[in-house]
């Protein structure tokens, strides 16, 4: 009970801060307002029982920081080299479907992998069953780069599956 709690006024918060931020409105019916949609919200989160460990994973906020960071930085150089690829006129590409193994145990780690595999340029998540994604990649060194295993490594550091 008191961890939904810890959630319920986390959530609560976080929403309220980015409605916020979002806004940039500060006049106080406009403040009253943002607080009731924001209790409206978190009101029916509760009811449909959604306001949990797995739904908002505060634990993974400071772990993600530095990966976000890394994140960034690799879709920069991956946005870079399918640029170039696109750009020359022999258009560079050996287009590859393969599987690639997540040694993450969680669904919220196998998620993160998939959806950061395809955030990067070059890379398609098409599919997720059993710890095992199926990848298209556009090219062999992007292939090459995400059979290395580094994205999987900072994943489970990140989601504390080490």
């Amino acid at each position: 009970m008191r961890g939904r709690l810890f959630h319920t006024i986390s959530l609560s918060l976080v929403l309220y801060g980015l409605w916020l931020l979002l806004s940039g409105h500060f006049e106080p019916l406009l403040l009253g307002l943002g607080v009731l949609s924001c209790v409206l919200v978190v009101w029916v989160s509760h009811r449909m029982d959604v306001v949990d460990q797995e739904g908002q994973p505060l634990a993974l906020t400071w772990r993600a920081l530095p990966y976000w960071g890394w994140l960034a930085w690799e879709i920069a150089k991956s946005s870079v080299d399918v640029t170039r690829i696109i750009l020359n006129p022999r258009l560079p590409i050996s287009p590859r479907l393969m599987r690639v193994r997540a040694s993450q145990k969680s669904e919220l780690g196998h998620v993160i992998y998939a959806n950061s595999i395809t955030l990067t340029p070059g890379t398609v998540t098409i599919d997720l069953a059993d710890g095992e994604l199926a990848v298209h990649a556009l090219t062999r060194e992007t292939a090459a780069a995400l059979t290395d295993g580094e994205m999987d490594r900072r994943v489970t550091a990140m989601v504390g599956e080490r």
